[in-house]
């Protein structure tokens, strides 16, 4: 785990797209860390490269599902569980935890993802949730929107979720990095001319990235993100007597 490029990602002049980006997820999760423990639902788990994060200290995660649909892409890693229809196979309220990551904005009809995630899992139970502001569109033709942190709250909160954290990631130093990285990776140009504009770029990236997340407790007019995250749990029943 400790080698793999996806849960260290490497602070290089061709990796500036994808750094920071990933380097927010794995600090969402880590932050998390105490709230994740027991069975663990990661919801559109893709290859699975968070199991080995999650599976490890400080983490007490005993149990790791991943969870995706039936579709046409490659997976180099099959999921323990694909969807059935538009339900997950697992009975109501055997799950610890869950775990969705860059996953709704893919999701067109988010609420009732929402929904069956807290359908499986415990009172009490956490789902930990990333999604992307700022960023290209991908997995075309299924990106569907983009979230603003008001949404959010509203699809966890008619889901039947308490939220009890609501962050905003990044902020106009790494908005502005995250943007110029993207830039110079990914738009069409000649090999060389990227690579030299790369280096000319990757001091000033440097500098915008090392900036703090804004202020967790408010979302203030002007505010820029790149990405939020929301921590979602389950109320407890209510015992009357």
């Amino acid at each position: 785990m400790l080698n793999d490029p996806f849960l260290k990602p490497s602070l290089a002049p061709g990796n500036i797209d994808r750094f920071l980006p990933r380097k927010s997820i794995l600090e969402v999760l880590k932050r998390n860390a105490p709230h994740l423990r027991g069975s663990c639902l990661d919801v559109g788990c893709g290859d699975m490269p968070y199991r080995p994060l999650l599976l490890s200290p400080p983490f007490q995660i005993s149990s790791y599902i991943g969870l995706d649909r039936r579709d046409d892409r490659v997976q180099n890693t099959p999921p323990d569980l694909f969807w059935d229809n538009d339900r997950i196979p697992l009975a109501a309220a055997t799950v610890d935890c869950a775990v969705c990551t860059e996953v709704l904005e893919h999701c067109p009809d988010p609420l009732a993802v929402l929904r069956e995630v807290k359908r499986v899992l415990k009172p009490g139970g956490i789902l930990v949730l990333t999604v992307p502001f700022l960023w290209p569109l991908h997995e075309v033709p299924y990106d569907w929107c983009r979230y603003t942190p008001f949404a959010l709250r509203h699809l966890l909160e008619a889901a039947g979720f308490h939220v009890s954290d609501l962050r905003p990631l990044g902020g106009y130093d790494r908005s502005l990095a995250q943007m110029l990285a993207l830039w110079v990776r990914r738009r069409p140009m000649h090999r060389c001319l990227r690579a030299c504009l790369t280096l000319l770029l990757y001091p000033i990236w440097s500098l915008l990235r090392i900036s703090q997340d804004p202020d967790a407790d408010s979302f203030e007019e002007g505010m820029m993100i790149t990405g939020l995250s929301a921590v979602g749990m389950c109320p407890q029943p209510f015992d009357g007597q």
